[in-house]
């Protein structure tokens, strides 16, 4: 359920993009920057404040890889998956990521909304492969052995 507080960020963004449908993407970019998700109730909000069906809104929101229905924790990591980085071994950081943080395929984010670990198709790194990204920045030449390091420092604030 939207709050008050909601509803003035919602029709902030709106009017930042000056109410237009054809900037709808942009619009869900800066909500889902805003709540690391697309709450499904800001969904039905602008498609009502944009004139445009929910249908519409949710097809956008659902073809686009980058936008998310699912809240998300502070800490997207992205792991690699694609012929470069499977090729040298990303199946097994992966595994340490889930393991570490208590994670499973189906289970992605932790239950304290710090850590959501995802696996990506490319992220078009492969000479620095295998490869992650925590919130877009790139740890290259990854191994089992330093996903560790990564959770312990941003769990203590030195990592982004």
């Amino acid at each position: 359920m939207l709050s008050d507080k909601d509803f003035k960020i919602l029709d902030e963004i709106l009017e930042k993009y000056g109410h237009d449908p054809s900037r709808v993407i942009g619009i869900m970019q800066d909500i889902q920057r805003e709540y690391r998700y697309l709450p499904t109730e800001s969904l039905t909000y602008i498609s009502k404040a944009l004139s445009l069906s929910e249908a519409k809104i949710f097809g956008v929101a659902t073809f686009y890889e980058n936008f998310s229905l699912e809240p998300k924790g502070k800490y997207v990591i992205k792991v690699c998956d694609g012929t470069a980085c499977h090729v040298r071994n990303s199946v097994p950081i992966l595994e340490e990521f889930r393991k570490v943080l208590g994670l499973s395929e189906s289970k992605k984010t932790t239950d304290d909304m710090m850590f959501t670990v995802e696996t990506v198709s490319c992220l078009g790194a492969c000479g620095l492969a295998p490869v992650c990204t925590v919130n877009d920045e790139v740890h290259p030449a990854m191994t089992p052995d330093k996903v560790q390091g990564i959770i312990d420092g941003l769990r203590s604030g030195e990592g982004k």
